[in-house]
């Protein structure tokens, strides 16, 4: 998914473009429409325009082009990963940091075994960052042959903005019913946010103006069988989305804010392949989410530009997701 978002102190315009998001409180997530048009100009304070979401267990055969963020204009870049292999997993970073040499370096990076989250700046950034950078590893849900279902996490202040990037990974399911592992996620999101957002866990935590929170969440269609969700799926999913429904009842994802959904799910995959498994033991679902929240403290004002899925990268039995914005 691509997703785009430039954020401001204060609006200089009187009319709001589509893809507007005004912060204020409101219960589940909201979803926002796409302002195709970037203009990253001096009315921005900032400008974030890529998250990237990968479930990448085969980085080696991946067709995955680095490269792509040489041109990409972009104060901060994310990458959040789950399940890479024991091989590649510290060479991520690296390969990343090849690419963006002119003009980005590494700045902060987290691994818990197979999950992950790197954080690229400007060369330039060190003026702009305002104290330490913390790094955190919050509880591991799950472990199988050296893959953790859990959360990786960076904060950072830069330019005045306090900003939290989570990368995690939410239990499956197991061949399971769903809906017996909604419950559960609904749980793991709910530790989640008090580990990094309560002051009763946190006593040093302050509100962060930015929060993006990616990954494979596991959250699948409610109400609906294999076949036809197949049969679904170029149409609108939001009604039978769960992770919608959950936020929707208030459960989870509170004040967040997600773009339209108007890519296929994400998974499952043939690996090597465009075409959804065929075994149709799994149902194909929206699985890999990129969501943000941006606080009122500040009269802050966002607009989202982009929000799609990456078809070409075959590497996976997921399909990426990445954000501009």
């Amino acid at each position: 998914m691509g997703n785009q978002l430039s954020k401001r102190r204060k609006s200089r315009s009187k009319t709001r473009p589509m893809g507007f998001i005004h912060n204020q409180a409101h219960i589940g997530i909201r979803t926002v429409g796409v302002e195709k048009a970037c203009n990253f100009s001096t009315n921005s304070d900032l400008c974030i325009p890529s998250y990237l979401e990968y479930e990448w267990p085969e980085l080696r055969n991946s067709h995955f082009n680095f490269a792509m963020f040489i041109y990409i204009y972009f104060d901060l870049l994310a990458v959040g990963l789950q399940e890479a292999p024991p091989c590649p997993r510290n060479k991520v970073a690296t390969l990343l940091s090849a690419a963006l040499d002119e003009s980005h370096t590494l700045i902060g990076k987290v691994i818990m075994q197979s999950l992950q989250v790197n954080l690229f700046g400007p060369k330039d950034a060190g003026p702009f960052i305002n104290g330490e950078i913390n790094l955190h590893q919050s509880f591991s849900y799950r472990q199988i042959i050296g893959r953790k279902k859990g959360t990786v996490a960076i904060r950072i202040n830069y330019k005045g903005f306090r900003m939290v990037f989570i990368s995690c990974h939410l239990s499956g399911t197991n061949y399971v019913p769903h809906a017996r592992k909604v419950e559960e996620r609904n749980s793991q999101c709910k530790h989640i946010s008090h580990f990094f957002f309560s002051k009763f866990w946190n006593p040093y935590f302050r509100p962060s103006h930015i929060t993006i929170w990616l990954g494979d969440l596991n959250y699948r269609l409610q109400g609906i069988d294999t076949y036809p969700a197949r049969s679904l799926i170029e149409q609108d999913l939001h009604p039978v989305s769960q992770l919608l429904q959950e936020a929707g009842r208030g459960q989870i994802f509170n004040g967040f804010c997600e773009g339209t959904l108007t890519f296929k799910p994400t998974y499952k995959y043939n690996k090597g392949s465009s075409n959804y498994d065929t075994s149709h033991k799994v149902m194909p679902a929206p699985t890999d989410r990129i969501l943000f929240r941006t606080e009122d403290e500040n009269n802050m004002e966002a607009t989202l530009h982009s929000y799609e899925s990456m078809d070409e990268i075959y590497g996976s039995d997921h399909k990426p997701v990445n954000k501009y914005s």
